[in-house]
């Protein structure tokens, strides 16, 4: 959805912060900020992306950099992360998938971070 049309969504949902959100949707960045103590707060955010590389491997190393950009921008540092894959289970083969999966892997571990779970989906 382009920022665009979150700009003509977003304002006609309820908001409920907390007084310890920093960044929340109302600035429209890729991620929210939530401070724990008064050194510290804890940025998070989800990212999707479709593949634009043939090789699974190499597309799952660009959807991981892709998310931990965010992180990035936020001035964080990612500690840990959980994937979210949705495929048509008829076509794409476990192998596939298992290739897209190492490869956010190897580019979390670049960066020392550890990918600790997440959820798959059968996307038609």
């Amino acid at each position: 959805m382009s920022q665009q049309a979150l700009r003509q969504v977003l304002p006609q949902l309820p908001i409920s912060l907390g007084r310890n959100v920093l960044v929340s949707s109302n600035t429209f960045d890729d991620a929210g900020v939530y401070r724990l103590d008064r050194h510290r707060a804890l940025v998070q955010t989800v990212d999707f992306f479709t593949p634009i590389v043939d090789d699974p491997f190499s597309y799952g190393q660009i959807a991981a950099a892709n998310s931990l950009s965010d992180i990035f921008a936020m001035g964080g540092r990612p500690l840990t992360a959980l994937n979210i894959i949705g495929f048509p289970a008829d076509l794409v083969r476990p192998k596939t998938v298992s290739a897209i999966l190492r490869g956010g892997l190897a580019k979390a571990a670049e960066v020392g971070c550890s990918v600790i779970g997440g959820h798959s989906i059968r996307n038609p």
